[in-house]
């Protein structure tokens, strides 16, 4: 039989068809039934036991080798982002504020040709392939949901081992790999915070309870906190990005209203953080005798590679596509992943694949969730080879 990566290279025509009709009508969040169809069109007639998502449009596909043996799972998530699209391809999105700038349209071609490839080879299987169609990554906590409803368990026990890829635009050349061993990504959490005063005129401040540079105050506080408090190699990052009081310049309000993300690489640093920001919050309102209501919520958690599996997916990239083609990441990044749910009960590796564009430098392309950002298709076929041979030989592994 030919190699997994001439097989892909053979339908690399019918990937880039379906990741181009994804591209064409990008749908948000959870419920994606436009893309869902596509995804099933793709998967008709192969072996494979299907099943739709109830509370989202999610697609579980399970491969049962000829023989019994252990579980893998391989993950690709379909949603896009609220982004007007620039890059006037001629695939551009026709659905207006809506794009695929995560790069998720590749993803999902990707899954759906690991599927074909691998159901070309169900005879050597021993054991099963989960595909998981995963709606909902931006922000939307579609792993979870699918966990919930039972992605884990869908080919009757766990997996030994969970990989999911994601292409970036820039940052390395295209076809090259590259992920780290344990944090791999950040945890995200949001805090928001309401500072309450008594409004009054502006100039008669002492009239009143001034909100406005209380809040300000704390905006510099919890900045501050996190160089102090917190061990700079263990780091966090607590960014305000919002920030509303008043309505006029001789007025004092009732409240001033911030909200920050805040970033962080351990389970240890996220709880801790959480604990010293809302007393924070709460103490400095209180020395200006002021009230604030702060509100944590969670988000996605720190996104861990199992050093085993970042090692075997390590060695997988190398023996498919040949020396220079992994490059180890030094540090983990700061953007968020919900993979991660998958990752805190499957031991597993997230890997970024390149997708820069031919003639663009990875050092300057427009990156993930531009408007600008373009990735290039030639990459679909190694992506569908890549999830394909991960469980192939994960599989082997298992059974030897």
């Amino acid at each position: 039989m030919a190699s997994t990566r001439d097989d892909a290279a053979a339908i690399s025509a019918d990937l880039t068809e379906l990741r181009r009709a994804i591209h064409r009508e990008p749908e948000i969040g959870l419920d994606l039934p436009k893309t869902q169809v596509k995804v099933l069109g793709a998967l008709a007639g192969l072996p494979l036991e299907i099943t739709c998502g109830e509370a989202l449009t999610s697609v579980t596909a399970v491969l049962r080798g000829s023989r019994p043996g252990a579980t893998v799972l391989l993950r690709g998530d379909m949603d896009a982002l609220p982004v007007t699209e620039h890059t006037r391809l001629p695939y551009a999105s026709q659905i207006g504020g809506t794009m695929h700038a995560c790069g998720h349209d590749l993803h999902t071609a990707m899954l759906a040709g690991a599927a074909r490839l691998l159901s070309q080879r169900q005879a050597e299987l021993a054991g099963n392939v989960i595909f998981m169609f995963q709606p909902g990554e931006e922000g939307c906590g579609g792993a979870e949901k699918m966990i919930a409803e039972g992605v884990l368990d869908a080919a009757g026990k766990r997996p030994v081992a969970a990989y999911g890829l994601h292409v970036v635009s820039s940052l390395v050349p295209a076809g090259v790999c590259t992920s780290r061993p344990g944090t791999m990504m950040a945890a995200a959490d949001t805090i928001e915070v309401t500072v309450r005063g008594r409004g009054g005129h502006a100039a008669q401040p002492h009239h009143a309870a001034d909100p406005i540079p209380v809040a300000c105050e704390l905006v510099t506080a919890l900045q501050t906190m996190v160089t102090r408090q917190f061990d700079v190699f263990d780091p966090v990052v607590l960014t305000v990005g919002l920030f509303q009081g008043g309505t006029a310049s001789n007025v004092i309000p009732d409240e001033a209203y911030f909200a920050a993300t805040v970033r962080t690489f351990s389970a240890v640093a996220r709880a801790d953080v959480k604990v010293a920001a809302l007393r924070l919050v709460r103490d400095i309102s209180a020395a200006h005798g002021l009230s604030a209501r702060a509100e944590w919520t969670a988000g996605y958690p720190v996104t861990v590679n199992d050093p085993g599996e970042t090692a075997f997916a390590q060695q997988t990239v190398t023996g498919l596509f040949g020396a220079g083609s992994f490059t180890p990441a030094l540090n983990p990044l700061t953007g968020a992943e919900d993979f991660s749910f998958v990752l805190e009960q499957v031991p597993g590796a997230f890997i970024m694949l390149g997708a820069c564009p031919a003639g663009s430098d990875p050092a300057t392309a427009p990156f993930n969730h531009s408007a600008d950002a373009v990735f290039d298709d030639g990459v679909l076929a190694d992506g569908a080879a890549l999830y394909a041979e991960l469980a192939l030989l994960r599989l082997a592994a298992a059974a030897a």
